[in-house]
């Protein structure tokens, strides 16, 4: 199976030790990402963040 990965943009609205929340537009549609298959950056913008993670962890969570 080929593992494609994505860049996206998005909030941040919590964080643990193992997950973080994120939304790409509404706070209300926030999804649980788990820190074992992302990487996450503050961008140059004020409260966005870079989150790398596979295609497929993105389209299951409809990110994209």
């Amino acid at each position: 199976m080929k593992s494609d990965v994505i860049d996206i943009s998005v909030q941040r609205l919590h964080e643990t030790e193992s997950a973080v929340l994120v939304t790409d537009s509404n706070p209300e549609n926030g999804v649980w990402l788990p820190k074992s298959q992302i990487e996450i950056e503050p961008a140059d913008v004020e409260g966005l963040y870079f989150v790398t993670l596979p295609e497929w962890l993105a389209l299951e969570k409809e990110l994209i």
